[in-house]
């Protein structure tokens, strides 16, 4: 029998590559948009697809009854992948901006899994893999709104771990650095719906961050495609002893050994640079 999954976040990069990937692999994939027209897009390429908003909390009641109906209800995996990024300053970022960050990066995230746990412990195994960022846990300038959903996801799934000791259900992290998706478009938007940046005294930076964004591809040395995540999502779902973190991109990787072994203000200095 195909193993189920349900994946957020469909439209494009990770979760569209992903997909289709698990859906060639043997997986019945349930893929999820926000926007209906993205749904309707995966069904013409073959894909099962449904509407789920993650801001949206009676969507998200909704998107788990029709997942449920599309399975039988059973379920084998989730794979939290939707998430967009909120650029700017602490200092000028208002509460409803982080708000808004934490409804779709995290709230969403915790309704969602919350609802389909009762599936997975019935039938006794299942998979959570959240995709998480080198942000969840080497804070960077400017992304204090993105840095603070997924230091608070790295938290809660690490607590939710501890909770499911002896369930069989296991969850697993993965953190990627940086990726080649329509993730700068999407934190474009976001910047300027929230952000004021006449008179602001980070206005010089913010306009070189906008163009940064407005760019069609990342400048950065080390970025990977979105195939890079194939691999790591494969083996938390399929491993009989799968990893708690999977780290993808290289900064990742460095960033890690470097919060080991560095004092605070060094690795500060590091980090400020790399933003």
């Amino acid at each position: 029998m195909k193993k189920q999954i349900l994946i957020t976040g469909c439209s494009t990069g990770i979760g569209y590559t992903c997909a289709h990937a698990l859906q060639q692999r043997g997986y019945h994939v349930i893929a999820s948009c926000r926007q209906q027209h993205d749904v309707e897009r995966l069904i013409t390429e073959g894909l099962t697809a449904i509407k789920l908003d993650l801001s949206d909390s009676e969507n998200i009641t909704q998107a788990v009854q029709e997942t449920l109906r599309l399975t039988n209800g059973q379920l084998y995996a989730i794979f939290n992948n939707g998430a967009y990024g909120q650029p700017g300053a602490l200092e000028d970022l208002p509460t409803d901006a982080l708000r808004a960050q934490f409804e779709s990066n995290f709230f969403g995230w915790h309704q969602l899994t919350q609802a389909l746990l009762p599936t997975m412990r019935k039938q006794g195994f299942g998979r959570i893999i959240q995709n998480s960022s080198v942000l969840g846990f080497a804070a960077m300038k400017y992304r204090g709104a993105y840095n603070a959903s997924k230091f608070a996801l790295e938290g809660w799934s690490d607590t939710l771990r501890l909770e499911l000791i002896g369930s069989n259900i296991h969850i697993s992290l993965i953190e990627p650095g940086p990726i080649e998706t329509q993730f700068r478009a999407n934190a474009l938007q976001a910047f300027e719906r929230w952000i004021p940046i006449e008179g602001s005294v980070h206005e010089t930076l913010y306009r070189q961050q906008m163009a940064r964004l407005k760019s069609d591809t990342s400048n950065n040395a080390f970025v990977l495609p979105p195939e890079s995540c194939i691999a790591p999502l494969i083996d938390a779902l399929e491993s009989s002893k799968p990893k708690a973190r999977y780290r993808v991109t290289t900064p990742t990787k460095v960033f890690a050994l470097l919060k080991r072994l560095l004092p605070t203000s060094v690795l500060d200095k590091i980090l400020s640079r790399a933003a």
